[in-house]
């Protein structure tokens, strides 16, 4: 009498917390793209019609934009928070430095989203009677205000991201080193294009902004699908013996 086999089970290996932090360090990256580039399409009449804070027509665009940009800010910390475990183990200085740099960067996103919040508040409740030049000059000095933030939030900041997670990334080879080679790259490029743009040679939304920006936009783009697809690689330098997952 034959005796029928016994099907085989396959099991997944469990995945490791390297792995883990790899995977939602990704998730996050793609966040904080997939998130500020609609932001900035949302804001576009509060920040090019003067007149915005007296005008007629809807402004919650300018709500969702500022939605949108908190989700980013949340998403900015997250990238630090689960990428240091792994980044201590190799350099704490710079783990700690992109954990700051990180929570700058909220932080001005932040204050950059009330100011446009605050010109909304008074669009609808005409600050309790003020007269329209009032208004207006209140209100194009916190778009003025946002401006600033924009230029040295999304302007500056990522580049230091850049050269610090970019350079322990490149360093230890837990990437492609193409990857962070794009954002060491980059982060002068953004860095030289902010000068730029600071003493008036192009305005920020420009094609040389988006030019000089645009490395930046690639490094942070591929590091999140990579880490999402692929995790970190074995590195020979890892203190602790990273993983990839």
């Amino acid at each position: 009498m034959a005796i029928a086999a016994e099907p085989r089970t396959t099991k997944r290996a469990p995945m490791d917390s390297t792995r883990r932090n790899a995977l939602a360090a990704g998730v996050l990256y793609l966040i904080t793209i997939v998130t500020s580039i609609p932001a900035l399409l949302l804001y576009a009449p509060v920040l090019n019609d003067p007149d915005f804070i007296v005008g007629p027509g809807p402004d919650t665009g300018v709500l969702w934009g500022g939605i949108l940009e908190m989700i980013c800010l949340l998403a900015c910390i997250g990238t630090a928070v689960v990428l240091f475990p792994t980044l201590r183990r190799l350099n704490e200085v710079a783990a700690l430095g992109f954990v700051t740099a990180r929570v700058l960067e909220a932080a001005i996103i932040v204050a950059g989203v009330i100011s446009l919040f605050t010109v909304v508040t008074l669009r609808q409740n005409g600050a309790a009677g003020a007269d329209a030049a009032t208004l207006i000059t209140t209100g194009n000095a916190l778009v003025a205000f946002h401006n600033w933030t924009f230029l040295l939030g999304p302007g500056v900041i990522p580049a230091l991201n850049a050269l610090l997670l970019g350079y322990v990334l490149y360093r230890s080879r837990l990437v492609p080193r193409v990857i962070p080679a794009m954002g060491l790259i980059g982060a002068p490029l953004l860095l030289f294009s902010t000068t730029a743009v600071l003493f008036g040679l192009y305005a920020q939304v420009s094609a040389p902004s988006a030019i000089a920006g645009f490395p930046i936009f690639l490094w942070e783009g591929s590091l999140g699908v990579w880490l999402i697809v692929k995790g970190f690689k074995p590195s020979p330098i890892a203190a602790d013996g990273v993983t990839a997952g």
